[in-house]
């Protein structure tokens, strides 16, 4: 289906031909023959090698997305490519299959327990290092996707709050883009006193904790109007509250105050985040990146700069109603209005040739394949295959959410592919060795892995 899709992206009368190596299509037909040979391929090896050379290849693609930074080539603005003659190749496309085996091959040692520090940490390393690496690209997109390994380290027992927190941290992230953060920071102090009344259930030690961060925040604002005149007024709050937060530490070490503890340093943390907020995206996101969020979110419009790309792919697809122009009769997508069409907006051409529903077959599809994977981990014997397993159903669903949000746009343009949809051998590629490897293990789920 992705294959005829692309085909359709990029049909020209010139050249009708399906298999035209000259084309878009015809390139894409020898990945897709490269991939089945590799499939084939991780069938027949044993079961045992992913386990035994889950660090070796974790090592190997992090000094591939360390040599990629030096001896790559620099395409739309990313160092992302390693250029050969007949093809490219893009070493963060397999860094995702990389860490999910290193993730894999980590919890499966002597039954990690994720509700200790020490594990969780290492755990965390292992995604985030080839996702630091990845950003230095700078691939934003490949970035996000590994933070989705974070879910199968909830399958294996992380707190359900770590994922709360990020939840918020998310939110938070774009209340900073949108409110300024003093008023941001007077309401998060606001609301952090409901949760600890709602926490604690006690009305005195919440009042005696506002009322010195009351007392504190005055004097602070104004040693700072008379005599200092340097820092912002949301940097006063937040030094405030650090300064209460000392003064009020008798409360939670005499009363071992956990609950108001745990309160306490998540408004710090939060303060924190948000005056972080500002710096991270101006000086670490580029300015198309910036454009693109400042545009979700409302704050600015340019239909013929940023904005176009999905402003036509929402065209597109509106203009495929419910069941669509017809195969090879997309309007939008023939005449080249949609940039990007057959790799990161594919999906606008299924939207515009097969309508509503043939939208809907396609999402089902990959629903149906999610659903599939996850089944498939939750029967696995060995906990490195389960892992593996929820691993892979991670990065897929990732993709696949942030590039049809990113078509109908919903989710800013990081660029992501479709998987098995949108143009390109590293991503087929990456795919195809992940599912198929995960298959293998599958296969052999009866036997233990040492």
């Amino acid at each position: 289906m992705g294959w005829l899709n692309i085909y359709a992206a990029v049909y020209n009368e010139e050249h009708t031909t399906i298999i035209d190596f000259s084309q878009r299509y015809g390139k894409q037909f020898v990945w897709i023959i490269i991939a089945i040979i590799t499939g084939v391929f991780i069938l027949i090896i044993d079961s045992r090698f992913y386990y035994f050379f889950a660090r070796i290849i974790y090592v190997l693609i992090i000094v591939m997305l360390m040599a990629v930074l030096v001896f790559g080539t620099e395409i739309s603005g990313a160092k992302s490519w390693f250029e050969f003659k007949l093809f490219s190749l893009q070493p963060s496309e397999f860094a995702k299959f990389g860490a999910a085996l290193a993730l894999a091959n980590y919890m499966n040692a002597r039954r990690q327990d994720l509700t200790k520090w020490k594990t969780l940490i290492l755990a965390a390393g292992i995604i985030m290092l080839p996702a630091i690496l990845t950003l230095l690209q700078p691939d934003l997109g490949s970035t996000v996707v590994f933070l989705a390994l974070f879910l199968p380290l909830f399958r294996e027992g992380m707190s359900p709050y770590l994922f709360l927190s990020g939840f918020l941290a998310l939110i938070l992230f774009f209340l900073t883009l949108l409110v300024d953060n003093f008023h941001l920071s007077l309401g998060m102090v606001f609301v952090t006193i409901l949760i600890a009344w709602a926490v604690t259930r006690k009305w005195k030690p919440v009042f005696t904790g506002a009322g010195i961060l009351l007392i504190v925040g005055g004097i602070v604002f104004a040693l700072n109007h008379y005599l200092f005149k340097y820092f912002d007024n949301d940097i006063i709050v937040m030094i405030s509250v650090f300064i209460s937060g000392i003064i009020f530490a008798w409360h939670f070490y005499i009363k071992k105050a956990l609950p108001a503890l745990t309160v306490y340093l998540f408004l710090i943390g939060s303060l924190v985040f948000m005056n972080s907020v500002d710096y991270v995206f101006d000086n670490v996101l580029k300015e198309h990146h910036q454009d693109r969020i400042n545009i979700l979110i409302g704050k600015k419009s340019d239909p013929h700069g940023a904005e176009y790309n999905v402003n036509q792919s929402i065209i597109s697809i509106g203009s495929g109603g419910l069941t669509g122009k017809g195969y090879l009769q997309g309007t939008q997508t023939k005449y080249n209005f949609v940039p990007k069409q057959s790799s990161d907006f594919i999906f606008c051409t299924v939207g515009e040739e097969w309508g509503f529903v043939g939208s809907v077959v396609v999402i089902g599809l990959y629903l149906i394949l999610l659903l599939r994977l996850i089944f498939l981990a939750e029967r696995q014997r060995s906990v490195f295959s389960r892992v593996f397993g929820y691993s892979v159903a991670a990065i897929l669903f990732m993709h696949i959410f942030i590039n049809i949000g990113m078509a109908i746009g919903i989710v800013p343009v990081i660029g992501i592919p479709l998987p098995f949809f949108s143009y390109g051998g590293s991503s087929l590629w990456a795919f195809t060795i992940m599912i198929f490897v995960f298959l293998r293990l599958d296969a052999s789920r009866n036997e233990y892995l040492i």
